[in-house]
Order: C-alpha cells, then structure tokens, then sequence
C-alpha cells in the first residue's frame, strides 16, 4: 500500500505518505524502500490507513449472519462475553469460522460461559437456551468455584465473566455475594487466567476492585465523583483494571425517538427492514421514553441529547486513562446496537464527550488488543505484526465518523469481500 497516510494505533501522530509492505499476512516493512519489490500494489495516495478495529463486547445469536457484517464496517476482531447459545461447541465453530478467511468473518475471542446465580442475570432478563453446566455455570457455593474453573480453563478463553449485577431492570436481584467474588478472582489467578466482571454502579465495581478483579466489561452505569468516591478511586488506582466502554447501550436503547438515526441505518443498506421496524413498536416506544426520563432526571435537565449522557462518562474516562487505566471499545450487541456499525457510533458517542480522535482509534485497536493479551500480533500497523488493517477515504483525525468511509478492508493480508460489493 503506497504513499498513504498511516494512523498506526499506538496513539502516534498521522504519518504521511508511508508505504506499507505485506507478505504471507504479515507487515513485513512501513517505508518506502519495499514499491519496487511489491507483486501487487494498492495506490494509497490521498487515503487513510488505520488498524482493522476491535469490537470488545459482541454477543451473538447467528455468527454467519453477523459476522461478514462486522467485516463490512471493518471489524476485524471481536470479543464474545458469553450467551445463552455460547456452549464450548458453539465458541468452537465461532473461533473456526473466524480462522478462515475464504467467508468474511473476524478473528473471534471470548470469555467462558457465563458465571452466575441462578435466576440472576443474564438468565433472569434475557430468554434462551441457558443450560446449567453448559451454557452457563450457577454457582451455589464456594467449594465447587475451584473445580469450575479448572473446567473452563481448559479451553482457549481469555478469561471468566463473572456476572456480579442486581439488574439490570427491575424486579431487583440480590448481587453475588463478595466470598464468591474474592474466589472465583483466586481461582483464575492460580489457573493463570483472568475474570471479566459484569457491574453496572459503582457498588458493584467496588465489590471487584476488592477481589482484585483485573478487566471489567462495562463501564455504563458507573459515574465516579472524584471528590466524594476517593475510597473507590484509590482502589482502581490500586488494582489498575482494564475497563471495556459499551456507551452504546445507552444510545440503543433510544433509538425509538429520533428517527433520523434509523434512516442513516436504511441508507446503510445492510440491516434487514423486519428489523428497523421494531423501533415503531409501542412497547420499545414508551420504554425509549421511560428511559429518556430518567436521563431527565438524573441529568437535572429539561432536555437531555447525546452529548449529555456521553459526556460525563467520557470525562471520568479522560480521567482514568490520564492515570493509566486502559479502555477498550465495546458494544454489547442488542437492542440497535448492530454488529460492525454500532462501534462506529461507539466512537462517535466518545467524540461527542471529547475525546481526541487518535486516542480513540488507540481504543478500538491497541488497546483492545492489550486486554486480549494480544498486542504482540493485533492492534497496531507495526512490522510484523497481523495485516489487519482499513484502507479509508477520508480523515478520521478531522471527523471520526470517517472511519465509516470505507475504501477497503484487509484481514491477515487478504482484501475482504464487503457485503453489496
């Protein structure tokens, strides 16, 4: 790829005319010196090269459907914490799928099964096909912590998700007591891995922190004050978890009330009309006004946009990252929040709360990879690693919503296929 304009990922600054080599899936060289022996050459004069991005929460129902549509918006790595059809076979077929690169599809990562209690969340809120043992674990003592932990770490995971949340809707449940906590972060310390925590306030960020909990997969429904938190601040601080960002619940969540947002997504061309539907539903309706009240409130403001609800998380974030936490950029697919094209409007919702658009990409890309214990081969357009990259039109460092102008995606070297070419 010749005489482009490279944004590399580790946060360093827009490099202009780079030429970049690739072989046998690979970055082999990021100079000028590899035009002459290129077989084949890409012309990337006037054009953008970012690393292929990283979506760190997904959840998915039907990977072949979903999965050439993240690589249509360039995401060429995902994260799975979990779901009710996520048996070991079903991660199996998942990872296989994204191994190959004959059917667009992203290198897949994932949790263990989810660890929870039963009639708690995620099995309380969400119907399917929850097998104890399979699907998910239930945990109903310490004693059996030990052994379910040795079970899962026998397959590739990147860690257990660990469920500690009382929600997330009414009726309330009661939270995982802190003793199953504390043991379920020992056991994964002695089976070299490490526990992924579901917490949506910061009650429940505080009960990880005290286990010493190292990657946390939600940062929504946490607000820090860091005048009156100092306890919990200084436990972060100590402990320095990996944070995964998924604001886009929020936005999802409303979809109902701004109409404009579905007809960017029918211009999109890529989600199915049956789908885009749902948001005339008088039921997703009045709960996107429910919602919207409680913005209302808790906000203190009569009218409440997009700026305001990202704005306050982005700047606890800003905060955080400023002292060392990292922040990977996730989604938690669901309710509008859509494979591939909502971690475009993660970003976006992070520029809207100020933050500076190379730290963003470093998010999505870098930083992702760091929490996957990855980074010696994704997330970054460095010599020798993966060539896993997006080949834009436009700047994202004028505008983010840039990354959404889409010249080419390249997976391990390989152009990929995008749905509708």
């Amino acid at each position: 790829i010749s005489n482009v304009n490279l944004i590399d990922g580790t946060g360093n600054p827009l490099q202009a005319n780079v030429s970049i080599g690739i072989r046998e899936g690979k970055i082999i060289a990021t100079d000028s010196s590899i035009n002459e022996h290129a077989k084949n050459e890409i012309d990337g004069t006037g054009k953008f090269l970012i690393p292929g991005l990283f979506d760190c929460h997904v959840h998915t129902n039907d990977f072949e459907s979903d999965f050439p549509k993240y690589v249509h918006y360039g995401v060429t790595s995902i994260f799975i914490t979990g779901g009710s059809l996520c048996t070991n076979e079903y991660y199996a077929a998942m990872r296989a799928h994204g191994n190959q690169d004959t059917i667009p599809a992203p290198i897949v990562f994932h949790t263990s099964q989810h660890f929870t209690m039963e009639g708690r969340h995620p099995v309380k809120t969400y119907k399917g096909n929850w097998i104890d043992g399979k699907s998910v674990f239930f945990l109903k003592d310490t004693l059996q912590i030990e052994s379910l932990v040795k079970e899962v770490t026998q397959y590739p995971i990147v860690g257990i998700k660990l469920t500690i949340e009382e929600g997330p809707n009414p009726p309330w449940v009661e939270r995982i007591p802190q003793e199953f906590i504390n043991k379920v972060q020992k056991e994964a310390t002695k089976n070299s891995t490490e526990v992924f925590a579901h917490v949506s306030d910061n009650i429940e960020l505080e009960m990880a922190m005290n286990a010493g909990i190292q990657n946390l997969v939600h940062w929504t429904g946490i607000d820090l004050d860091f005048q009156r938190d100092t306890i919990l601040v200084d436990k972060i601080y100590g402990v320095k978890p990996s944070f995964i960002s998924t604001l886009m619940i929020d936005k999802g969540f409303l979809y109902p009330l701004f109409p404009e947002w579905l007809e960017d997504l029918r211009l999109e061309g890529v989600f199915d009309e049956d789908y885009l539907e749902k948001a005339d539903d008088p039921r997703y309706l009045a709960r996107a006004r429910d919602l919207m009240g409680f913005w209302k409130d808790y906000l203190k403001k009569d009218e409440v946009t997009l700026k305001d609800i990202a704005s306050f998380q982005v700047d606890d974030i800003k905060v955080l990252t400023k002292n060392g936490i990292i922040f990977a950029l996730g989604t938690d697919t669901g309710f509008f929040v859509l494979p591939g094209y909502s971690l475009h409007e993660e970003m976006q919702l992070f520029e809207l709360g100020g933050m500076d658009q190379l730290d963003i990409i470093k998010m999505t890309t870098l930083n992702a990879a760091k929490m996957m214990h990855a980074q010696d081969s994704l997330g970054s357009i460095e010599n020798g690693k993966i060539a896993n990259m997006i080949l834009l039109d436009k700047n994202p460092l004028e505008s983010i919503s840039n990354t959404l102008a889409i010249n080419k995606v390249i997976k391990r070297g390989v152009i990929q296929k995008r749905i509708k070419e």
